[in-house]
């Protein structure tokens, strides 16, 4: 039976949003297997770069085995670079795990591993069930800072892929809660946070955008980030970048075509026969970081 394009979508999000999840339960795993260690004086995570890597976890099994002793041959557990800081690794196992820590230890790896196994079955069904949105996916991921088939079927799977339903891509950002809320009483402004609306559409896309800000791939976005930076600092530029990566989205999702870096700046032009009066043009000049001066000075 062919599910229609709605309940398709809804299904992808449910599953999306509980990968998200076992994703986070992951990452609770590793913090707090990296606390016992820390509570036993195994100091791993100050030599090697990754504690789930896979000579840290040769070690771990090894000093899991018995607990008590912790002098055995380091050399064959360890692989590539990490061979250079033996005397390291060495210095860092010298610590004392009870036999309360050692079966907690084996309990977290478990279930580490156990959720590994899960998420990748997870992950399986949601492939699956993405294989009708290729075309969109590889659009998407034309766009920068979207190089993982699982974030473009994120971003499909929160807002669709038929952008009829929003009027224009500021109405998409509204929705998404990464436009500036408009709390204002007595001609006073009391707020201009980012609504809480989106909380799992956002998060992405701004992970998308520390990502894409980072990389000197595309100045026209790294150009913007600092300039707003510089003014409202990261937080704020931050969530600018995440507003024109989506309205990028949105039109190119819309029209059908990849990413370009003129694209976000078509989409913001305002109309042509706009008109706004010598007040308001003073007012915007001196919300952007512009020092108002008399034409005779």
């Amino acid at each position: 039976m062919t599910l229609l394009p709605a309940v398709l979508c809804r299904q992808l999000r449910d599953l999306m949003r509980y990968r998200f999840k076992l994703t986070c339960f992951r990452s609770s795993e590793k913090n707090r297997l990296q606390n016992c260690l820390t509570v036993s004086n195994i100091q791993l995570g100050n030599v090697v770069s990754d504690t789930f890597g896979k000579s840290a976890q040769a070690i771990l099994d090894k000093l899991l085995e018995n607990p008590a002793d912790t002098s055995f041959d380091l050399e064959p557990l360890v692989f590539k670079s990490l061979k250079k800081k033996l005397p390291e690794l060495r210095d860092a196992i010298d610590g004392y795990i009870t036999p309360e820590q050692a079966g907690k230890l084996k309990v977290i790896k478990g279930h580490f591993e156990d959720l590994g196994s899960r998420k990748a079955e997870l992950e399986e069904l949601i492939l699956a069930l993405a294989a009708p949105y290729q075309q969109e996916l590889a659009i998407l991921q034309t766009a920068p800072g979207i190089s993982s088939v699982f974030t473009a079927i994120g971003i499909i799977s929160e807002i669709g892929t038929n952008m009829e339903a929003f009027p224009s891509a500021k109405h998409l950002c509204s929705w998404a809660g990464l436009t500036p809320t408009n709390n204002e009483s007595a001609g006073k402004k009391k707020s201009v946070r980012v609504s809480k609306a989106g909380c799992y559409i956002k998060p992405l896309l701004v992970q998308c955008a520390n990502a894409i800000v980072t990389s000197k791939k595309h100045p026209e976005i790294r150009n913007r980030y600092l300039r707003i930076k510089k003014r409202r600092g990261h937080k704020k530029a931050i969530i600018a970048i995440a507003r024109m990566l989506l309205t990028a989205l949105y039109h190119m999702l819309k029209n059908g075509e990849n990413y370009n870096a003129e694209l976000y700046r078509k989409s913001d032009m305002p109309p042509a026969d706009r008109e706004i009066t010598v007040e308001q043009a003073i007012l915007i000049a001196k919300n952007q970081g512009y020092k108002i001066k008399s034409a005779t000075a």
